[in-house]
Order: C-alpha cells, then structure tokens, then sequence
C-alpha cells in the first residue's frame, strides 16, 4: 500500500508518540509498503528543537521513508494559549505539503493526534486523491485540556463547547478511527464514532530487547551515573511535563527521606526547571535528575529500578495511557500507578493483580505507601513480563494493524 503518515512528533524523538510513529515508519517500510510522512522537526520532550534542524525552514529526508519536515513554533515554557499556537502552527506550515500529496494518490492517509487542527487538511486530501483515513488517537487533546483545567470555565464554557465540537467533527469525518486502549475505544464511541470503526492499535514493546537485558548491564549504568550501590533506586523516567503531576513524587521524597532509597528522574519537559527547584529548596539530597538517556540505554535503565512511578494527574489517565508503561512491564519491573479504579490504568491493575500498585492520584501519602508497598515486591515482575509478551510484541500489534486497516 502507500501509505501517508501525517503528524507533528516523529523520529529521532526517543520518547512517547514521535518514537512509536517513527517505528512504526519503519517497519511497515521492511513490510514492502511505500511510505511518506509530513511531520515537524524533532523538539520533544525538551520543547527546544533539535540540533541541525530548523525551525522555520522546511526540509525534505529520504531513508526507509520520504520525510517532508514542516515548520512551527516551539515554546520555551508551553501554556494553555502557546500550546494552541503551537499546533496551529504546523497544521497550517504542513497544509500545501500534505496537498502535494494528491498526485501520489495515497491509499491510506494515518493521521495521529496530536494534532487535531491537522484533520481539515487530511479530509481535503482524502477527496482530491480517493484515499482512506484513519484518525490514530495517541491523546484525546480536549479531554486532557478540561481534565487538567486549561480551558477557563471547565467543559461549559464557550472555549470547552468549541474545543468538543471540532473535535467531534474529526472523529466523524473520518474513515476510522484507532486507539490505544480499550477505555479510549470506549472514549471514541461515546463522542459518537460507530462501533464498527473503531481500531484497537496499543502503543507495543520490543519485548526481547528488554526480555534479555542483563542486571551488569544495568549495575554498569547505574555507575556509570555515579548513582550508590547499597540504595534502592525508585525512577520516573519520561516527559516531564503538566499532566503527570510529579510535584507529588518531590514531597514523596521528602517524606521518605530517611530511607536508603534514591528518586531518579530522568527526562526533558517544561516543568523540569520547576521540580528541580522544589527539591533543591527542600534540601533533598536523595533526589537526583539526569537528561534523557539514548534508546540504546533504556533497557539497563529500566531494570536498574527497584521502582517505578507511572504518575499522573487526576483527570488524565484516561484521556492519555502512558506510552513508558509498555516497556516497564516488558522489563518485568515493579511499578506504582497513580488512576483511580475506574480508568483503563486502574482497570488494568484490577484485572491483573500483581502487574502493579495502583494509588490514588495527586496524593502524596497514597504514593509515599505505594512506593513502600511496592519495594517489599519481589524484584522481577512476572505477571507484568508475561503481559507484555502476550498483548505487546511489536510484531503482533502492528501485523494486526495492518491487517485492520487493509479491511
């Protein structure tokens, strides 16, 4: 098939979405497919664009994919208003690209949101050529914008009632529509998106990747990062960001500062600044932050923890699953959550006991005892490795996809 990739995070972004679009490129390339993507250049999670790349001047790659890059504005501190400008900006950058597609003739144009300001422009080009399209929801933007209080007045004001409505029109107007978890199907079918239309497509792990990684691999980056040997490490490794909420691990910290633990938070984002001066006036010296490490590093990083922290504020843990879970479970590490019991997180902890401890969010007691609950575990999870290779081999996910989509 040729296939068109239409999305503002690609490759080389090592973390959340711009990663699993770029290997998702990648392998359906091996699979014989032609494939294009209009993208930006990379900027996140640090929101500061790459080095050798631009801002505002457009570029053209070519490797297992053709690679048009569009520009946009980046904020240094991203708010509620920046953030709009921000995708608006490459929805409009990549509008005449996207529409040099025509001649082409896609059989299939992806979409993956964010960004929903870039659904026109894909419907137009859909027309023109007579492709299919699919709308990929990687985060539900409006809901985690009203969950996490962005919009002024809540979901009645006139900026919320604005927001649903566009989005409502995107997700109606397409040819299908997937997600990446089942509560985000649900989600799809609440906001009036038939059944039938509706793709099941799970963020995936390289599970053997993480399967044989070796604990003197991870004893050799833990020195490597002059990190002590004789403490337990409890990590959030990640986007830093507004939507996890990780004021709460900083006074988690300074509650179980007489421990032999050591918090890790290794990442980029736009609250990193903020955090790293809440711990310093604090004086917490069992806090330590490191930038984000190379992919080929993440597996001895990960199996370095004793502990891991999937947090999240309360209102987005359905609106967004974190992409950093599949490969924590794969690894067969122990992991606290922070959702309520009725979100796909929770929902997952419920079903499966034992895959993880689930706390309740922006609590930082409940987390304080879900760290202490969760050091007591054994140190290899197998509840957690034995999901991930039966629901989260990269193979599997993305064969199914195609298969879907081809029908």
């Amino acid at each position: 098939m040729k296939i068109l990739v239409y999305g503002i995070n690609y490759s080389p972004e090592l973390t959340g979405i711009g990663k699993y679009t770029g290997e998702m490129v990648e392998w359906m390339a091996r699979q014989g497919h032609e494939v294009r993507v209009i993208t930006a250049p990379p900027y996140y999670p640090q929101w500061q664009v790459g080095e050798n790349y631009s801002a505002w001047r457009y570029r053209k790659e070519q490797g297992a994919a053709t690679v048009w890059r569009c520009p946009l504005y980046v904020p240094k501190q991203p708010s509620t208003l920046k953030r709009l400008i921000h995708l608006g900006s490459f929805a409009v950058s990549s509008f005449f690209p996207l529409l040099a597609q025509r001649n082409w003739k896609p059989d299939r144009i992806i979409g993956v949101v964010p960004t929903l300001f870039c659904t026109p422009g894909m419907r137009l080009l859909a027309k023109l050529s007579g492709a299919k399209t699919l709308l990929h929801i990687q985060d539900y933007e409006v809901d985690a914008m009203l969950g996490l209080g962005m919009a002024g007045k809540g979901k009645t004001g006139k900026i919320a009632r604005l927001a649903t409505r566009f989005e409502r029109s995107g997700l109606h107007n397409v040819d299908n529509v997937s997600t990446i978890s089942r509560s985000m199907m649900n989600k799809a079918r609440e906001k009036g998106v038939p059944q039938e239309r509706v793709i099941f497509f799970p963020n995936w792990s390289e599970v053997s990747r993480f399967r044989d990684v070796t604990q003197e691999e991870a004893a050799t980056l833990r020195q490597q990062l002059g990190l002590p040997a004789d403490k337990k490490i409890i990590l959030y490794s990640g986007n830093i960001g507004e939507k996890q909420g990780l004021e709460t691990a900083i006074e988690a910290a300074e509650r179980l500062k007489d421990k032999p633990w050591e918090f890790v938070i290794v990442g980029q984002g736009g609250g990193k600044a903020r955090l790293e001066k809440m711990a310093a006036e604090r004086g917490l010296s069992n806090v330590r932050f490191f930038p984000l490490q190379p992919y080929d590093a993440l597996p001895a990083l990960l199996k370095m923890a004793d502990c891991h922290l999937v947090i999240q504020k309360r209102g987005a843990a359905d609106a967004v699953l974190p992409s950093k879970l599949t490969n924590i479970l794969a690894v067969g590490g122990n992991a606290v959550i922070t959702a309520e019991n009725e979100t796909e997180l929770g929902q997952l902890c419920l079903n499966y006991p034992g895959i993880a401890v689930c706390v309740e969010p922006e609590s930082t007691p409940a987390l304080a005892q879900g760290i202490e609950a969760c050091l007591e575990l054994p140190k290899f999870n197998t509840v957690a490795r034995e999901y991930a290779e039966r629901t989260l081999e990269k193979e599997n996910v993305l064969s199914q996809f195609i298969a879907d989509i081809r029908g």
